[in-house]
């Protein structure tokens, strides 16, 4: 595996994949803030943020369209290192030490851990969930019946539920793990964070076979 070195640190993400990855980011708080004004009238006067009712009603399914084929091109990316393997299953059932920061206890962890690709196909399963109930909804361009379109409606809140908890954790686990913010940021993360934290992955890109 040929994986870029900058400055004695390992690159985990090229530029293209970051650019793709805030893009998402931007396009999700978007639609989580428009989303929410829509689904109840106590938060309708977030709806100021997007040029009022009209212009948040005409601006979030497009939103939407642009998260969901900016993720679209992420998933394909990343899809492979996200294939859950006998090591994932064998650190599900090491929780305890996860949560205890026990890491030496772990089974080696590749690219991304169990807790990272079960987050990933959370956000695949919501995105399809959305985007179908959407397009059910968007009576703009499209007209199905009405008893389909209320139940879209509630698939529709149900996935966007999912999905905005799904993404606090993200968030959480980001900030919990030092060094991983960086690795979006700038790119680049540390040989040692690599070590500690996905050593599997770390012995592939320096090539080192495990003894």
């Amino acid at each position: 595996m040929n994986v870029e070195r900058k400055s004695g640190e390992i690159v985990r993400y090229e530029f293209s994949t970051r650019l793709n990855h805030w893009i998402v980011a931007i396009s999700f708080i978007l639609l989580a803030l428009s989303g929410l004004a829509l689904f109840h009238p106590a938060l309708f006067w977030l709806t100021t943020l997007f040029g009022g009712g009209p212009w948040t009603r005409i601006l979030h399914p497009f939103l939407g369209l642009v998260m969901v084929l900016a993720f679209a091109f992420l998933a394909v990316k990343l899809w492979r290192y996200n294939v859950l393997e006998p090591r994932d299953r064998q650190w599900l059932r090491q929780i305890d030490d996860v949560l205890d920061n026990r890491e030496e206890n772990l089974p080696d962890v590749g690219r991304y851990n169990a807790g990272q690709k079960l987050l990933f196909y959370a956000i695949v399963l919501c995105l399809l969930g959305l985007f179908a109930s959407g397009i059910v909804m968007w009576r703009a361009y499209f007209a199905f019946p009405v008893e389909v379109i209320r139940f879209a409606s509630l698939l529709h809140a149900v996935c966007a539920l999912v999905l905005i908890c799904a993404i606090v954790v993200h968030i959480y686990a980001a900030i919990w793990v030092k060094g991983s913010m960086r690795a979006m940021t700038r790119g680049t993360v540390s040989p040692g964070w690599a070590w500690k934290h996905h050593r599997a992955w770390f012995r592939e890109v320096e090539g080192i076979e495990r003894k």
